[in-house]
C-alpha cells in the first residue's frame, strides 16, 4: 500500500527554462515519510522566474521570495467513492474515438443542455463521462458564448464534488491584460498571434526549437499543474482555424500508468514531484508586462512563484482510477532523489507516451466553435503547430478552466484497467 499523500515533505527548487526545454518541463518529486509535515521553505531569489517591475525599468526589481506550495493535504478531505452513471446522457449520439480515449457526440447543444429542467443529472453524468474516457468532443457549438461556457466548466467541477473555493483558473500570462487576450479574465484566448508576439518572436526559451524542429514532445502538458490547486476540466473551443494543421493531441495518464510494471508503479507511487513554469515569468519579463499575481481562481493559488509539490501518482476522486501525473512541460523534477534519477524517470514517461500512439487520440478541429472538454488529472495534450510556417491563417481558441482539488494519491484507488475487469466480471 502506497503511503499517504498527507505526510509530503515539500523541497523547493528553481528550474531555468534553459532546463525546461532539455529536461521537457519543470519537475520535482518528494517522497512521503513518517515524520510530521516540514513548513515550506523559502525559495531564494530566481531572476528566471520572477517577472521584472516594468513600471520602473531602470529600477531592480525588489526580491521576490515565496514559500512553494505543498500539496500536503488531509487525504481525508477528498477521498470518495468513485461517481456512478445514472444514464441520464445514454440518449446521446456517440462513439468512442479510440478504445482507450476520446468520445465524440453528435447533435448535441450544449447551451440547451445548461438550460434542461434536468441540467444537473446531465452535467453530472457529462463530468463523469469525460473523467473516465478522458477528453470528449462536440462539433459547431454555435450557441455556447464565453458566458456559457464558463458556467458549463464551473458547473462540471461542482456537480463532480470539487471544492466551493474553487472558481475559474486565471492565467498568469493569457489573460485580458493581453493584447490579444479578450475581455475576460476567466477565458484565456488561445490565440497563434499571441504565442508569436509573446513567444516565438521574442525568442522565448519556453518555446524554442532551434534552427530545425526536432522535439515537438515539450508540448506535451496537462494544465496549469504548476498551482497549487490545479485543474479538474478544460474547454477549449476553437473559433478560429487555419486552412490546414492545428490538430489536437490528448493522451491518456491511466493507461500510461497500466503499461508500467507493477514493482515500479508501488515505486512511483511514494513519490512527489516538483510542478514549475518559471518560462511564463520569463516571457513576461521578456515582454515588458507582469504575469497576473493575484487570486488565481483559488485561494491558495496566488504569488508570483508559479510551484507547487504534487505527488507524481494521483487519483481521479470522480473515478478512483490512478493515473501518471508527473508528465510533460510544467513538471520540474522528482523530489527526493538525485538529479540523473528525476531525469531518467521524466524523460522515461514522456518516452511511454510518444512511444505509444495507441494510447492517444489526435482530434482534428473542422468548423469554428468546435469544442473538446477534457480532465487535467487523468490526461495531457499537446498542440500542433505545423501551420505556423506558412499562410494557412490565425488559430485561435477561447479556454474555460475549471480547478479542482489538491491532488493526492488514494491508497484504495486503482487502475482502470484492473476497474473494468471488476466491473465486467460483476455484470458476467
Amino acid at each position: 500500500m502506497a503511503p499517504s499523500m498527507e505526510q509530503v515533505v515539500p523541497e523547493s527548487v528553481v528550474q531555468t527554462t534553459e532546463h525546461i526545454q532539455e529536461k521537457l518541463g519543470a519537475i520535482g518529486l518528494g517522497n512521503n515519510t513518517t515524520e510530521e509535515p516540514k513548513p515550506a521553505e523559502k525559495v531564494e531569489e530566481a531572476p528566471a522566474v520572477q517577472a521584472p517591475a516594468v513600471e520602473a525599468p531602470a529600477a531592480q526589481a525588489a526580491p521576490v521570495e515565496e514559500a512553494v506550495k505543498p500539496a500536503a493535504v488531509a487525504a481525508s478531505n477528498y477521498i470518495k467513492a468513485p461517481l456512478k452513471l445514472s444514464g441520464a446522457i445514454d440518449s446521446w449520439k456517440n462513439f468512442d474515438v479510440t478504445p482507450v480515449i476520446g468520445r465524440e457526440y453528435a447533435d448535441v447543444d450544449l447551451a440547451a443542455v445548461l438550460s434542461a429542467e434536468n441540467s444537473d443529472e446531465l452535467l453530472r453524468d457529462l463530468a463523469i463521462t469525460i473523467s473516465q474516457r478522458g477528453v470528449v468532443f462536440f462539433r459547431a457549438q454555435d450557441n455556447l458564448t464565453d458566458d456559457l461556457q464558463k458556467v458549463l466548466a464551473q458547473r462540471l467541477g461542482e456537480l463532480s464534488g470539487k471544492p466551493a473555493t474553487s472558481k475559474l483558473h486565471i492565467h498568469p500570462v493569457a489573460n485580458a491584460g493581453r493584447e490579444h487576450g479578450g475581455k475576460d479574465d476567466e477565458i484565456s484566448v488561445i490565440s497563434s498571434e499571441q504565442a508569436k508576439k509573446i513567444y516565438i518572436n521574442s525568442k522565448s526559451k519556453l518555446y524554442a526549437q532551434g534552427v530545425k524542429k526536432q522535439n515537438g514532445k515539450v508540448g506535451w502538458h496537462s494544465d496549469i499543474t504548476f498551482e497549487p490547486i490545479p485543474s479538474d476540466y478544460s474547454i477549449l473551443r476553437l473559433v478560429q482555424l487555419p486552412s490546414t494543421g492545428g490538430d489536437t493531441l490528448w493522451a491518456s495518464g491511466y493507461e500510461l500508468y497500466d503499461r508500467i510494471s507493477e514493482p515500479y508503479q508501488k515505486f512511483l507511487e511514494t513519490l512527489t514531484a516538483t510542478y514549475a513554469q518559471p518560462g511564463f515569468n520569463e516571457a513576461a519579463e521578456r515582454n515588458g508586462f507582469k504575469i497576473f499575481s493575484g487570486e488565481r481562481g483559488a485561494p491558495e493559488n496566488v504569488g508570483e512563484l508559479l510551484e507547487a509539490i504534487h505527488p507524481v501518482i494521483r487519483t481521479n476522486p470522480v473515478t478512483g482510477w490512478k493515473s501518471v501525473f508527473a508528465v510533460g512541460q510544467h513538471v520540474a523534477k522528482i523530489n527526493d532523489v538525485t538529479e540523473l534519477e528525476s531525469e531518467a524517470l521524466l524523460a522515461w514517461f514522456v518516452r511511454l507516451l510518444v512511444d505509444n500512439h495507441d494510447l492517444q487520440v489526435r482530434h482534428k478541429w473542422k468548423t469554428p466553435n468546435d469544442l473538446a472538454i477534457w480532465d487535467n488529472r487523468s490526461v495531457y495534450h499537446a498542440a500542433t503547430p505545423d501551420y505556423l510556417d506558412g499562410n494557412y491563417g490565425e488559430r485561435k481558441g477561447n479556454r474555460a478552466v475549471s480547478l479542482g482539488e489538491r491532488p493526492y494519491l488514494d491508497p484504495a484507488s486503482v487502475s482502470r484497467t484492473d476497474a473494468l475487469a471488476a466491473e465486467r466480471a460483476a455484470t458476467a
